[in-house]
């Protein structure tokens, strides 16, 4: 069965740190591209970063550039994301997701992608930024 799972996710003050991590069952990770994205209450779900399939690009929201990192572990079929410096508007679900394909090499260089090009999705883990 297909399937990505997220956790990591939880409470923590302004300016603290949380790793989440996006975990892959039923396929191997490494031959994706891997983005995530995050949704606060009343808001559009947005993407926040993403990573090749070969690693050789990522790409960040500018929200979040300079403090959040995403990288990959193959070993564990495991993307994390990072995120340094959090600030209460940072408040929100985060969902990573997976897209296959020749683009996987490339999608993440520009821009980050669509969420429409996105195969596979997790169902999220709350991040609440609070003092």
């Amino acid at each position: 069965q297909v399937q990505l799972a997220e956790s990591g996710g939880g409470l923590v003050q302004p300016g603290g740190s949380l790793r989440l991590s996006c975990a892959a069952s039923g396929f191997t990770l490494e031959y994706y591209a891997v983005g995530w994205f995050r949704q606060a209450p009343g808001k559009e779900r947005e993407g926040v970063s993403c990573i090749s399939s070969n690693d050789e690009h990522t790409n960040y929201a500018d929200s979040v550039k300079g403090r959040f990192t995403i990288t990959r572990d193959n070993a564990k079929n495991t993307v994390y994301l990072q995120m340094d410096s959090l600030k209460p508007e940072d408040t929100a679900v985060y969902s990573c997701a997976a897209l296959s394909g020749e683009i996987s090499e490339y999608v993440c260089y520009d821009d980050l992608p669509s969420r429409s090009l996105y195969d596979y999705w997790g169902q999220g883990t709350q991040v609440t930024v609070s003092s």
